[in-house]
């Protein structure tokens, strides 16, 4: 992957557990990013992706990595809201 010409990869599916909506794993290793942690950013991309596809505006997130994380999403107008409990990793 560090090679592809796609630079980074979103993976999604309907989640089995019943407390999530979908799952989601990001890899970005082509920008020194072997797996994302839980920053939301992909959600941008996600929560229309599934609105598409459920017609649904809210949905909870799990991200699987090692960190991993939840996340609580909507689609507000053209916009992603997220939310979620956030984790201070390092300070400036």
């Amino acid at each position: 992957m560090k090679n592809s010409e796609y630079g980074d990869l979103i993976v999604t599916a309907p989640s089995a557990d019943k407390n999530f909506d979908f799952c989601v794993r990001c890899f970005a290793p082509a920008l020194g990013i072997d797996e994302d942690p839980v920053t939301g950013s992909a959600h941008c991309a996600l929560v229309p992706f599934w609105n598409n596809k459920t017609g649904r505006k809210e949905f909870i997130s799990h991200q699987v990595s090692k960190r991993g994380g939840v996340l609580k999403v909507a689609l507000k107008n053209d916009r992603v809201e997220i939310s979620g409990q956030a984790k201070t990793i390092f300070k400036d």
